[in-house]
């Protein structure tokens, strides 16, 4: 499978964006757990979110809970990242990934990675 990430983009600080992850290839989507992962610069990468197979479990890092969805539409072979009261330390370019096997929060345990889409929160 094949993980494209796009929707980043510049915006003030209290906006939203949208992140878009699309899969190709086979298997589709459907049968891998997504989670989000981000970047900022001369920080390690961290957890942001997951996502089951189904879409019925999802996993959110502290913090971001409460201001960051997850959902997907298997029908779309697509995963979304709602992103709300943006916040200038949510600054980093943003990865989607995906595994077999559910949920997990370790990067190391993601196969399949997306090329990232850059979010810049504004003061």
């Amino acid at each position: 499978v094949q993980l494209q990430a796009s929707g980043g983009g510049l915006v003030q600080a209290g906006g939203s964006l949208r992140l878009s992850c699309v899969a190709s290839g086979r298997p589709t989507l459907r049968f891998y757990a997504v989670g989000w992962f981000r970047q900022a610069p001369g920080k390690d990468r961290e957890f942001v979110a997951a996502i089951d197979e189904g879409g019925g479990a999802t996993l959110t890092a502290d913090s971001v809970k409460g201001r960051f969805f997850m959902s997907r539409d298997n029908a779309k072979n697509t995963v979304y990242l709602e992103l709300n009261s943006l916040k200038p330390e949510d600054t980093a370019v943003y990865y989607c990934a995906g595994r077999l096997g559910g949920l997990r929060l370790s990067d190391h345990e993601y196969d399949y990675w997306g090329q990232g889409t850059e979010v810049t929160v504004s003061s």
